[in-house]
């Protein structure tokens, strides 16, 4: 069996995330009798968009949920350095700052930049980018056999450094300013994979591990693929609680991006839970439930195993209040202490061991 794991965007809640990670982490410890096992020795492939693909790179590198946790909570002011003022009408932080950040760590055993091809990547790695030249969604990965990861093209993906393809990722608009990549003789400027419909990036996973096009062709069945995905908590986008004549042009633009994306984001995980046998994931709506039971497609037609792992943070006592307070919920590093409660209580309540797939 193929396992894949799938991280969404999020900013600094990827802490959250991170919770659910170590649990998983711990439960394989426990089911290998292994206490320095670490998730590239049971995951197959990492995907991941913005935090997510950080997540999934130092993954796939090798590292331990809890040194990924202690970066995120030494480092993360490094990572939102705030830009000077005379600057900050081009971005809120500062792109040197998390680029060096990125150099720092995924560098050779020389001193190299490492690049996408790299032998220290331990497992497949897929991250998700938005090209706003071409304005199309950018999967890219170290699959060997891919078409671009063809070492006779100039332009070839499995040059391009790691601290690039992650600084691409995260520049979200107005946070950071986009980052332009060369490849070949074209040069491309790419901003972050929460800019496409891959958010969250499970399905997208999925389809490119399995389409003959993608060139890896992994057997599509419940019994040879299984996903987890992990989200960095929900919150529905509302309009503020007034009467219709009385909204105005901030608050629906304030409501406009976080109402596209949450909803494309629930989509890719309905579409999950279609194509494959849920066997854990939150309510979606009061009609459809959380689709745990085969819908359209019979138990021998599903094409993987699916777990969804997510919180609504919406629905959550006082003390995540502010978690779910607009953008700022993106960069505050105030929220770390709140985040990290709130994964460890949702990951010990809901991360079984069941839920890991069959021993291999």
């Amino acid at each position: 069996m193929k396992r894949i794991l799938a991280l969404d965007g999020g900013g600094i809640r990827g802490v959250f995330s991170l919770q659910i990670l170590a649990r998983i982490e711990e439960l394989f410890r426990q089911k290998r009798a292994d206490a320095n096992l670490v998730l590239a020795d049971v995951f197959d492939l990492f995907s991941g968009t913005s935090t997510g693909a950080i997540i999934a790179t130092f993954l796939a590198w090798g590292k331990s949920v809890s040194e990924i946790e202690r970066l995120y909570i030494e480092r993360g002011a490094e990572m939102f350095a705030r830009e000077r003022w005379y600057r900050r009408w081009k971005a809120k932080y500062r792109a040197d700052a998390i680029a060096q950040f990125f150099r720092e760590i995924f560098c050779e055993e020389d001193g190299s930049p490492a690049l996408l091809g790299s032998k220290r990547l331990r497992t497949l790695l897929l991250v998700m980018v938005r090209n706003a030249s071409t304005g199309s969604a950018w999967p890219l990965w170290n699959n060997p056999a891919a078409k671009y990861s063809d070492r006779a093209r100039e332009n070839c993906n499995l040059d391009i450094p790691l601290w690039q393809l992650l600084r691409a990722s995260t520049a979200a608009p107005t946070y950071f300013p986009p980052e332009d990549i060369k490849l070949g003789s074209k040069h491309f400027l790419f901003v972050d994979g929460g800019l496409t419909p891959f958010n969250n990036p499970s399905l997208a996973a999925v389809l490119m591990a399995t389409m003959p096009g993608y060139r890896l062709c992994w057997p599509a069945t419940r019994e040879t693929l299984h996903l987890i995905s992990v989200g960095t908590g929900a919150a529905r986008a509302r309009l503020p609680q007034k009467l219709a004549a009385k909204i105005n042009m901030i608050d629906q633009i304030k409501y406009l991006a976080p109402a596209i994306l949450g909803s494309v984001a629930v989509e890719q995980d309905l579409l999950c839970r279609v194509l494959g046998d849920c066997r854990h994931g939150a309510t979606l709506d009061a009609e459809v439930g959380s689709l745990e039971a085969p819908s359209l497609f019979g138990p021998k037609e599903q094409k993987f195993t699916y777990v969804r792992y997510d919180r609504p943070f919406d629905v959550t006592p006082s003390e995540a209040k502010e978690i779910v307070r607009g953008r700022s919920a993106m960069d505050n590093l105030k929220l770390i202490p709140d985040l990290q409660k709130a994964g460890r209580e949702y990951a010990q309540a809901y991360v079984q061991p069941e839920h890991l797939g069959p021993r291999r």
